[in-house]
């Protein structure tokens, strides 16, 4: 809990959000990669035979970390230009390099080039807790695979499926969510040294108009900052679509989430399953006998949040006049960093549930043999039609029974009794023992196991293989 009692602060930082993300949207992060980024300028031009010398390359590297935040603010009250009040604190403690930090540069050198490092390490970061996320569910639809429950089509009981089979569909959103992660950061690029309008004009002027030296320059500044290549062609920023591509991705994978979390709180209310819960967690300040699910609801209100979020990148690319406008800023660096933040929260809480999820067994079945002579009547059916019934008659007279069976539980909150309505009827030639060899749950799930083990053998696996250093994460929660 933050000291900060008198002013607002954002609950994704005192509740929600780790601090590895919150690091990663942090000041310190930013402003050591804006001086990480003049550093791959300097020793790039160096290379590349500017008046640049390994001494003032060193010099700049050796305090990189050693940010006067006081000095740059000062200074920035002055120039009203942050990247310039940060140049010029650079320049304090690196004196003799004072006068070849930025060359050739353009604000957006550091300030884009950065959002693109901090989106690449934050996606790494939600890479890594969606890969165990999957990895709970994949344990989970693995271990329950072959137990019948109910399937639902509008919410209303349908046919049977398993628990475990269900528990594949919320992994196949999250399947499909990682391949456009794994797609995103794959192609995510630098921007680059483009200049102010993306012509680099600044660096035709100083390379005297070598071509080839001013693409060198590029590569060599991707390499160090870790980034195969740039982006072919830009204005002074790079396109806003991609922060919009990204927070898609962030998007997808809350509606994912949102899915996930809100079959749990059903599940939860029939009583079928539930999220894991502490011995002295409080549903309910009147009601001590709730046991509200907590945890998921979160989820799906966190969720709700970064979906609609997603929309303002895609407002801000839509807006962006010619080279560049300024109407970005505010609204990118607001955000970028509460997706990824909202994300990293949903994943969190996701990890500690489908690590922790409860199963009850007996529910399930109570509520599956309740339903079950309805699924069951057409078999029924069919096997007095080989006996030599009429299958129309037959139809006809399952379809009224259903209805006297359906107005029993309904009406009265009687037990289904349809099977005892066919079994007292000759014209369905069918004893008690029959019925009851038919009334097994696990002849109604169809190819639910083995679609199970399909899945996992042939979509999951392979992924959990190929990334097995970065399993066994868990989250505790907290509040």
């Amino acid at each position: 809990m933050s000291d900060n009692k008198n002013s607002y602060e954002s609950p994704f930082c005192t509740r929600y959000a780790s601090e590895e993300m919150q690091y990663i949207f942090s000041a310190d992060k930013k402003f050591t990669t804006w001086r990480k980024l003049w550093v791959a300028l300097a020793r790039a031009e160096m290379k590349l035979g500017l008046p640049v010398t390994e001494a003032q390359v060193k010099q700049l590297e050796e305090h990189i970390n050693d940010i006067d935040y006081e000095v740059a603010e000062a200074r920035e009250k002055i120039t009203r230009h942050d990247v310039m009040a940060h140049v010029f604190t650079y320049g304090q403690a690196c004196p003799d390099a004072a006068g070849i930090i930025h060359l050739g540069a353009t604000s957006c050198y550091v300030g884009d080039n950065t959002d693109v490092i901090i989106m690449r390490d934050a996606l790494k970061v939600v890479r890594r807790k969606l890969i165990n996320v999957m990895n709970n569910l994949a344990k989970f639809a693995n271990e329950y695979k072959s137990m019948p429950c109910l399937a639902y089509t509008h919410l209303q009981p349908a046919q049977l499926t398993t628990v475990g089979k269900r528990a594949t569909l919320w992994l196949n959103e999250l399947l499909m969510d990682f391949n456009d992660l794994e797609y995103r950061l794959s192609t995510l690029k630098l921007l680059g040294s483009k200049g102010t309008t993306g012509t680099q004009a600044s660096f035709m002027e100083l390379f005297e108009g070598d071509t080839d030296k001013i693409k060198q320059l590029e590569k060599m500044i991707a390499e160090e900052m870790g980034f195969d290549s740039v982006v072919p062609v830009s204005g002074q920023t790079y396109s806003r679509k991609v922060d919009s591509k990204v927070l898609e991705v962030l998007s997808d994978i809350a509606q994912s989430a949102s899915k996930f979390s809100n079959d749990m709180r059903i599940l939860q209310s029939f009583k079928e399953m539930e999220e894991p819960r502490e011995k002295k967690q409080i549903g309910s300040s009147a009601m001590a006998y709730k046991r509200n699910p907590m945890r998921c609801e979160r989820i799906t209100s966190l969720a709700r949040y970064v979906m609609i979020d997603a929309l303002n990148p895609a407002f801000t690319a839509g807006t962006q006049w010619f080279e560049r406008t300024l109407d970005d800023s505010a609204n990118k660096r607001i955000s970028v960093a509460e997706a990824f933040l909202g994300v990293d929260a949903i994943l969190n809480i996701m990890m500690n549930v489908t690590d922790g999820l409860v199963v009850y067994p007996e529910m399930i079945r109570r509520r599956v043999m309740a339903e079950l002579p309805f699924m069951a009547s057409e078999n029924i059916m069919m096997d007095a039609v080989k006996k030599g019934g009429n299958r129309q008659e037959l139809h006809d007279r399952i379809m009224d029974y259903s209805m006297e069976a359906g107005r029993q539980v309904k009406e009265f909150g009687k037990d289904n009794n349809l099977c005892e309505l066919i079994e007292a009827d000759p014209m369905f030639m069918v004893t008690k023992e029959e019925i009851d060899a038919v009334l097994k749950p696990e002849n109604y799930t169809g190819r639910s196991s083995q679609q199970v083990d399909e899945f996992l053998a042939e979509c999951i696996n392979p992924i959990l293989e190929a990334n097995k250093d970065v399993l066994g994460e868990n989250f505790e929660m907290k509040n």
